[in-house]
């Protein structure tokens, strides 16, 4: 009897202890898995720049860029010229787009560059874009008959100037701006259109007294004595430090690619930086590649009175006051925040 209870005992006892050994083998088997599971998670946790760029749809794809050259707006050039594109592992076209604002807005190129008083009023109003940084500083001024008698601004109050592009153009809101940066009411101011190559024999006939040139266009008749400026973009001190023109990137695009839009902002930003300090070279390049014409000393002196070095913070300062003074003139709705407009068009790409 008792051997049969001692029997009982030792098979109730491995019983337990087996019981014991799974329950402990289990445990640590959970243990581990839970280990395995939390390594996998972290490793998916972080992806690189280059992973994530790889993500992005338009990675591997043709990027359009819309160029139809020029001096001031060169950088675009440059930068596929050099490889600074392909440096930053980008397919890149330069197309010859006109009408680049719709063009941009619809995604047909993803980059242009133009005039910010030509790109800013339609990117406000609804054109899908973005600035992600600017060019170059100067271009334009306000000429007169050297031998006249207009010799600054306040002398063609009541006057006619000529505006080559029309009312509302570029040129036209460069004048605006002349002329309140003076404290002068521009709507009493006169603006008629008139060809460039018909603004001199216009003012000669007394039929306009000033008009808005590209300094390129204007140096030779400022050189034999025929013309003076009396404002600026590119020497006057209030107007140096800003850039003329700036970057424009499809919004859609930036925000589904904002990787592959930083490096398009650092190729274009490297081309221009490298211009600053390869003026002549960068001159020579464009001219090669029929993206600038004309003289080529004086395309030289043109390129080389730019500031190639203007930084975002200059271009977001600009952006500011340009749209303030626009919603003086009413080109913008005066109603408008002017911290909202500025978040809406301006996205510096590279203080990220």
């Amino acid at each position: 009897m008792k051997r049969k209870v001692s029997l009982l005992l030792i098979i109730v006892l491995l019983l337990e202890v087996l019981a014991g050994c799974s329950s402990s083998n289990t445990g640590q088997e959970q243990k581990k898995d839970v280990q395995v599971s939390d390594t996998s998670s972290e490793a998916t946790k972080e992806l690189s720049e280059e992973e994530l760029w790889k993500q992005e749809p338009m990675y591997g794809k043709t990027i359009k860029v819309g160029y139809n050259g020029g001096l001031c707006e060169g950088s675009s050039g440059i930068a596929k010229a050099l490889g600074f594109f392909e440096k930053e592992g980008l397919d890149v076209e330069i197309v010859n787009v006109q009408q680049f604002i719709d063009a941009v807005g619809t995604n047909q190129i993803q980059v242009a560059s133009s005039h910010i008083a030509q790109l800013l009023v339609p990117a406000v109003n609804g054109i899908n874009m973005v600035f992600t940084t600017g060019i170059q500083s100067g271009c334009k001024s306000l000429y007169v008959l050297n031998n006249g008698e207009i010799n600054s601004t306040s002398d063609l109050i009541g006057k006619t100037v000529a505006i080559p592009a029309g009312i509302g153009s570029s040129d036209h809101n460069i004048a605006l701006r002349f002329f309140n940066h003076d404290n002068i009411n521009p709507n009493e101011i006169n603006f008629k259109q008139v060809e460039s190559s018909a603004c001199i024999l216009a003012m000669q006939n007394g039929e306009v007294q000033g008009v808005i040139l590209s300094d390129q266009f204007a140096e030779q008749f400022v050189i034999d004595g025929t013309l003076k400026i009396i404002r600026s973009l590119t020497y006057d001190e209030d107007f140096k430090v800003e850039p003329c023109c700036v970057y424009a990137l499809n919004r859609d695009f930036v925000n589904e690619n904002p990787i592959t839009a930083k490096k398009l902002t650092k190729a274009l930003q490297e081309a221009r930086f490298w211009i600053s300090e390869n003026l002549e070279e960068a001159t020579k390049i464009l001219f090669e590649n029929n993206w600038a014409s004309g003289d080529f000393d004086r395309a030289v002196r043109m390129i080389s009175s730019y500031d190639w070095t203007i930084s975002d913070e200059n271009t977001e300062k600009a952006l500011r006051n340009i749209i303030d003074d626009y919603k003086t003139f009413g080109l913008i709705d005066s109603s408008l925040d002017t911290q909202e407009v500025l978040d809406h068009i301006w996205k510096p790409l590279m203080k990220k």
